[in-house]
């Protein structure tokens, strides 16, 4: 699955799915823009995309900005003079049911984790068409299955979900797939950056080894790997899936 001539952009690359995409991408010789807000971050991310083979340049934003799709877009054309891939794997997550989702906590979740990813995606549609591209957006199995405590993480997924699916079907007549996968519980910094102790979270890894039937939580290069393959020609008659990678959360009954 070479990438050595083509151009992705990964945002959310400084952590969990993100950077390990980035490096896989990077070992599979590709030219990663790896985006993130963390000037000092990044930079050791483009490091270890080099260190594994490919070419990298960082682009320090926030995704939720005005000019964020804008400005990522012009940082790979400018440095690449092209885009072939795009993941969307920035995101967060936070607790509260129904009656304690605040607006502002409601706002931000839809900002980052489905806002974001539209309005790149439609930034660098053209770019994309131009190269019979692909877009790989990062989902959850929150998406795809209703669990309580976590409504507005829930609905954002699901929303990511179906603009995939959307996407696709609207894409496909210029050549462009967009996919989606969706982790279970994976061992990242995303639950530790939504306030979770060491302690809780060291527990919530305990507890899903009952909860995922094959026993474990996941890890970010397993998720990486479905990532590059759906962007590669491997995957070349996939479009618009949305496929779990969750150890079998996805079958579960509530428990």
């Amino acid at each position: 699955m070479s990438f050595a001539d083509k151009t992705i952009i990964v945002t959310g690359a400084t952590s969990g799915i993100g950077r390990a995409a980035a490096r896989a991408f990077g070992g599979n010789r590709g030219s990663v823009v790896v985006v993130g807000r963390q000037e000092t971050e990044l930079a050791e991310v483009v490091r270890e995309v080099r260190a594994a083979g490919g070419q990298a340049v960082p682009c320090v934003a926030d995704v939720t900005s005005e000019d964020a799709p804008a400005r990522i877009v012009a940082a790979a054309l400018e440095m690449f003079r092209r885009i072939d891939v795009l993941v969307n794997a920035a995101g967060i997550i936070a607790a509260a049911t129904l009656e304690a989702t605040t607006d502002e906590l409601w706002d931000s979740m839809m900002a980052i984790n489905l806002r974001a990813p539209f309005r790149l995606m439609r930034a660098a549609a053209p770019h994309l068409t131009e190269r019979k591209g692909s877009v790989v957006n990062v989902s959850s199995v929150n998406g795809l299955r209703s669990f309580p405590g976590v409504l507005a993480y829930c609905v954002s997924k699901a929303g990511v979900d179906h603009l995939t699916r959307c996407a696709a079907i609207e894409m496909a007549p210029l050549g462009v797939r967009v996919n989606a996968v969706n982790p279970g519980v994976t061992v990242t910094n995303l639950h530790r950056r939504s306030g979770m102790q060491e302690e809780q979270y060291a527990a919530f890894l305990e507890r899903s080894k009952t909860t995922h039937p094959l026993g474990r939580p996941g890890n970010a290069d397993e998720i990486a790997d479905l990532i590059v393959f759906l962007a590669s020609e491997r995957a070349g008659w996939m479009t618009g899936e949305t496929i779990p990678i969750d150890g079998g959360r996805h079958l579960t009954c509530a428990r």
